[in-house]
């Protein structure tokens, strides 16, 4: 998912280089251990709540960025020598949940504004959708799978798309307009805007739902064509995370604008209540309903709409780093800060902060969910379940985080 930048208080918003893989012969029966030998590797395939958006940054901070600076400037290299983005604006940080670790690999494919299918965006950014696009260089994510599973031993896939099939950004930015433009004594709500609810007719979730299901199927054809059979893989579908609290549980009052200000969640409380009551679970009942109409039978679910409860944006259980902790690092930082990206605007213009960052899991939001499809792996049996958190402080530099 991404923001898009088209008036004053709009949220702002190369090309694919990958290494040449080559392919290997495919025989007339898929082997069940797939083509590849050697190590396992997991594959990340969908949009920015996969690729590694915001993970850069360890919390939220209005001072200096040095408090929450985890990653620093190479975050979303994600070529060879870590010094540029293989297609721009994908965002695939190095705190991405996928790279597990414990002797197995990790491949980030997924790319932040992702769609179910290939296009590009307003500002000319290539976005690969879960097909087989081809077009020079550029290449959808299940073909991107499909040559690099031909070559090496993957032997799950996580995938997390449809949010901006949704509209998301454009439901984020108009919440987000609504709350600065209009008063408290007169309310304008985004949750009833024409421009929000014609993404959640029936009419519109059941084409979305046909939408995902088909992305699923492309990426078991994806594998299919590199050489495996259904039994040898698992698809880890992963729905999405909560990233605001209930309006009742806002640190910020509605009055004024300190909520947007200085806390980065322009939300009305009516809102807010909507997102969580109404928008996130049609989302995530939709990719997961579109599991089962796809028809795969080794899919495993890992449902996070929960993973941060505690640990929202501008929520009251938290604070921005600098009220508390000296950095992102000193002790106690990751159970005090949010893990969920400030909604940026126009105002962050000249920093190092990208408005395509906002509402999205930050490096202590990643970390959880690694801890969460590290448990999934389960050793090589993949298993599904839902990801909360277990705890406070760090287990091996990572939040405290269980599957159940």
């Amino acid at each position: 998912m991404r923001l898009t930048h088209r008036r004053a208080l709009a949220l702002y918003t190369l090309t694919l280089a990958a290494a040449v893989l080559t392919m290997v012969g495919i025989g007339p029966a898929a082997r069940a251990d797939g083509p590849g030998g050697g190590a396992p590797w997991i594959v990340s395939v969908g949009d920015s709540y996969i690729s590694g958006e915001a993970g850069r940054w360890a919390g939220n901070s209005n001072a200096s960025e040095s408090y929450v600076d985890a990653l620093g400037p190479t975050a979303y290299d994600d070529n060879s020598g870590h010094t540029a983005e293989q297609i721009t604006r994908c965002h695939r940080s190095a705190s991405a949940e996928i790279y597990i670790g414990g002797g197995v690999n990790g491949l980030d494919l997924a790319c932040s504004g992702a769609r179910t299918s290939t296009f590009t965006d307003s500002d000319g950014n290539f976005k690969p959708g879960l097909d087989f696009y081809s077009n020079g260089s550029q290449q959808g994510q299940a073909l991107m799978l499909q040559d690099f599973a031909a070559t090496h031993h993957v032997t799950m896939v996580v995938v997390a798309i449809g949010g901006n099939d949704f509209g998301f950004g454009s439901i984020v930015q108009d919440c987000v307009e609504d709350f600065l433009t209009s008063p408290t004594w007169w309310k304008n709500y985004c949750h009833d805007d024409s421009s929000v609810t014609a993404g959640f007719t029936p009419a519109n979730v059941a084409a979305v739902r046909a939408h995902i299901a088909t992305a699923y199927q492309n990426i078991r054809e994806a594998m299919r064509n590199a050489g495996y059979a259904d039994n040898a893989w698992t698809l880890l579908v992963q729905d999405y995370e909560s990233p605001i609290p209930d309006g009742s549980g806002f640190r910020y009052s509605e009055s004024g604008y300190t909520r947007q200000s200085t806390g980065g969640c322009g939300f009305w409380n009516a809102d807010a209540d909507w997102a969580n009551a109404t928008a996130l679970p049609t989302i995530d009942n939709t990719v997961l309903g579109a599991a089962a109409d796809s028809g795969l039978t080794n899919v495993k679910t890992l449902d996070v709409a929960h993973a941060f409860t505690g640990h929202r944006l501008c929520e009251n259980t938290d604070d921005l780093v600098e009220k508390h902790y000296s950095s992102w690092q000193a002790p106690g930082a990751v159970d005090g800060s949010e893990w969920i990206d400030q909604i940026r605007t126009v105002s962050t213009a000249g920093s190092d902060y990208y408005i395509q960052e906002s509402l999205h899991p930050n490096y202590w939001g990643q970390l959880a969910i690694r801890s969460c499809v590290r448990q999934a792996w389960n050793g090589g049996t993949p298993r599904g379940g839902t990801c909360t958190t277990s705890g406070r402080g760090l287990l091996n530099g990572e939040p405290r985080m269980t599957l159940q």
